[in-house]
């Protein structure tokens, strides 16, 4: 959904996509790669990392793998450019917190030099730097904070999705 709000707001606004067929599918493309490959990967890889109840070392060193891999495809791609798709963009936005806990994700930024520069731009942003001190007032206890809360972010199937709908 991340990237369809996004977009939709890119629309909207007229901001960040631009408006040429080739700038926008360069846009695009990288939104539809995080979307489908560096979100849910670093998110396995947060997940058997911090919140399975049993450490599973091929899952691990798994996710780790493939996030430092999906790490490389990012810093090779902004080897020349300053971000993502050339100018700042909904592709950027969309990275960006996927990169924030690189620590917790078991990667060094100084392996990905091209990266690092790209986050720490990002990062000195106004409206990152804005978003992020708002997210310390909103988010003040862990999202993982109860067993009930384990269970709604874990114990969901096609039945408890069913019974909500």
């Amino acid at each position: 959904e991340s990237g369809a709000i996004l977009l939709y707001l890119a629309e909207k606004t007229g901001r960040y996509i631009p408006k040429d067929i080739r700038g926008r599918t360069d846009v695009l493309q990288w939104l539809f790669w995080q979307v489908g490959g560096l979100g849910p990967m670093a998110g396995q890889n947060h997940h058997f990392a911090s919140y399975a109840p049993e450490k599973l070392p091929y899952a691990v060193d798994r996710y780790v793998r493939e996030t430092s891999r999906l790490y490389g495809v990012l810093d090779k791609q902004l080897a020349n450019r300053d971000f993502i798709a050339g100018e700042y963009s909904i592709a950027d936005i969309a990275s960006y917190p996927w990169i924030v806990p690189h620590e917790k994700q078991q990667q060094n930024l100084d392996d990905f030099p091209n990266l690092k520069r790209w986050f720490e731009v990002i990062a000195a942003r106004p409206a990152t730097v804005r978003a992020y001190e708002k997210a310390k007032i909103i988010n003040t206890q862990p999202t993982i904070n109860s067993d009930e809360a384990r269970k709604t972010l874990f114990g969901q199937d096609s039945h408890t999705v069913r019974q909500h709908a």
